[in-house]
């Protein structure tokens, strides 16, 4: 069956198109597409994973449906909410 897994950079976005067989885990599509040795930065025991901007709760044990696209979530640099409190304060006190 036909799959792809995505990473992302800040600046580029990669996706490999997989041919795997049925009972294909989250985990073992993302091994099979060798994104781990092209880039370092990606430790398949902690980096949180996901099908279809869905995040799966145990990529080793998820299996793939035909069409699947597996996706490796980065760290954020930021937290959304305190991003947002942020500039809702500085927006508050420009109009003052």
């Amino acid at each position: 069956m036909k799959v792809q897994v995505a990473f992302a950079k800040p600046d580029r976005q990669y996706v490999v198109d997989l041919d795997v067989p049925e009972g294909t885990t989250v985990f073992q599509a993302v091994e099979l597409s060798g994104f781990a040795e092209q880039f370092p930065e990606i430790d398949l025991e902690t980096m949180p994973m996901g099908v279809f901007g869905v995040r799966v709760k145990t990529a080793t044990t998820t299996t793939l449906h035909p069409g699947d696209r597996v996706e490796l979530y980065r760290s954020l640099i930021a937290d959304p909410k305190e991003s947002r409190r942020t500039r809702a304060e500085s927006q508050k006190l420009d109009r003052s």
